[in-house]
């Protein structure tokens, strides 16, 4: 889990996160395969992602069936329903119904399988996002969904550097910015940093301790020869590391931790 976590704060390409937790996450908590939502679990639509091995089943499947599966029954109605995000089974969750229902049809024709654990990402309204592994046999143990749980906090967190590179690279020019050494997630914390939000403010929507934030910010001081946070912004501006605001901000937001 901790090697997973390394490769995907490192990975320089939002594209490449999900697919990377596609390869490894079913391993980890006893699945065999899984598809990934980035958006609302429901029939008519949404990003749908899955590993390379069932990639080409998924591409010639009618409209119906990815239907299904981006519903992802019974999942998106029982976390529609509340802000409860406890990873559970389609057994569990649908009980008898399940067996004979047309998603169970659909992924034993599909992925050869019999169970499905759904992993949403904690602290979602709407969208419930999130991914479903899939196994054959016997249902998933409560020791696998104890480690899904686990699983959820380092979900969040590389769903949130995937949205802060994306945005990153919505708004900045990659070609005409310089090659500062940042790291993946130093550019996360200085898209943040660029936002004028806190240490404190950073660390909850990372997942990571105050202190945490501060050594990345060091490092970005470093990195491009700075000493506070108002110039660190200003001259990442310049730089075109993050765009440059329309409107003036408060800056006095830049000097809180």
């Amino acid at each position: 889990m901790l090697s997973v976590a390394v490769a995907a704060l490192h990975e320089r390409e939002p594209e490449r996160l999900w697919p990377m937790l596609a390869d490894a996450l079913p391993g980890l908590c006893g699945g065999e395969s899984l598809i990934y939502k980035l958006d609302d679990w429901n029939e008519s639509g949404g990003t749908v992602g899955m590993p390379s091995a069932v990639a080409a089943e998924f591409a010639v499947l009618g409209d119906e069936a990815v239907g299904l599966l981006r519903e992802g029954y019974p999942f998106a109605s029982l976390y529609s329903s509340g802000p409860d995000r406890t990873p559970l089974t389609a057994r569990r969750a649908a009980g008898r119904a399940w067996s004979s229902s047309p998603t169970a049809e659909l992924i034993g024709d599909l992925m050869a399988a019999d169970h499905v654990l759904a992993i949403p990402l904690p602290g979602t309204t709407t969208p419930v996002t999130g991914c479903m592994v899939y196994r054959s046999g016997t249902d998933f143990t409560d020791d696998h969904l104890r480690l899904a749980a686990q699983l959820q906090p380092l979900l969040a967190a590389v769903e949130q550097q995937r949205q802060l590179l994306e945005r990153h690279r919505r708004s900045t020019d990659p070609s005409a910015a310089p090659d500062c050494g940042l790291t993946p997630r130093e550019t996360a914390v200085l898209v943040l940093l660029a936002d004028a939000l806190t240490a404190a403010a950073i660390g909850r929507r990372l997942g990571i301790s105050d202190r945490t934030v501060h050594k990345h910010v060091e490092k970005i001081y470093r990195k491009l020869g700075t000493r506070d946070r108002i110039s660190t912004v200003l001259r990442a501006q310049r730089l075109g590391l993050v765009p440059t605001p329309s409107a003036p901000r408060d800056t006095n937001a830049w000097s809180q931790s």
